[in-house]
């Protein structure tokens, strides 16, 4: 039986950024949701088992540093791709990805026939990551305000700081559900998407998920 031709998808930088996002934002996501939420039964023992309150702020802490340095990476990266390499900007959303959501939604619907033949990078995927980067800024804007409140406060009114608590808490119910529900259902449960563990996919998969070349 011949091989099947793969198309590269990731390289190994960008799938080493994967992991890194994926614990940061886990690790943030447990630490930061019993700390929301700490009057729940659950909440408090989750806390207890990783050793109390303290521990779990530097452990929260500790993965935001180690997120905003990824952030750093990537943007780098990016940085260098478009401007030294003039690779064109794959995943920013054009007129043609709002078409492909309303055919998408259209074919969910049952009232079209076929999903839309997409780009290298789908418009699910062009969501996700801008959705992504939006989170980022909020979460590390809103994180530093409230890991330096006071030096906030020297700057700014100080009703920036509750602020601050309600906006990071938002965003980071918003975060967790996004991932639960879209990032879960589209990547792993609809049709599970190997590509950013082996950095590749088949002219199969490709087919299969009507993404062109």
């Amino acid at each position: 039986m011949a091989e099947q031709v793969r198309y590269r998808r990731f390289s190994i930088l960008y799938r080493i950024e994967h992991w890194v996002l994926t614990v940061s934002f886990s690790l943030l996501a447990i630490t930061g949701l019993v700390q929301i939420y700490f009057a729940s039964d659950l909440a408090q023992a989750i806390v207890a088992g990783l050793g109390g309150i303290e521990f779990v702020r530097l452990l929260h802490r500790i993965a935001a540093v180690v997120l905003m340095l990824e952030t750093i990476l990537h943007l780098g990266h990016v940085g260098y791709r478009v401007f030294v390499l003039r690779t064109p900007m794959s995943m920013l959303p054009g007129v043609q990805d709002v078409r492909n959501a309303i055919q998408a939604v259209a074919y969910n619907l049952g009232l079209r026939q076929e999903r839309p033949l997409q780009d290298f990078y789908t418009f699910e995927e062009k969501l996700e990551y801008w959705a992504v980067v939006w989170g980022t800024i909020v979460m590390g804007v809103t994180g530093f305000i409230l890991w330096n409140p006071i030096a906030t406060t020297r700057l700014l009114p100080g009703v920036v700081v509750p602020a601050a608590v309600v906006a990071h808490g938002l965003e980071a119910t918003l975060a967790v559900l996004a991932i639960i529900v879209w990032h879960v259902y589209h990547v792993h449960l609809r049709h599970f998407n190997k590509s950013i563990f082996t950095g590749h996919l088949t002219e199969e998969e490709m087919e299969d998920e009507q993404i062109g070349r």
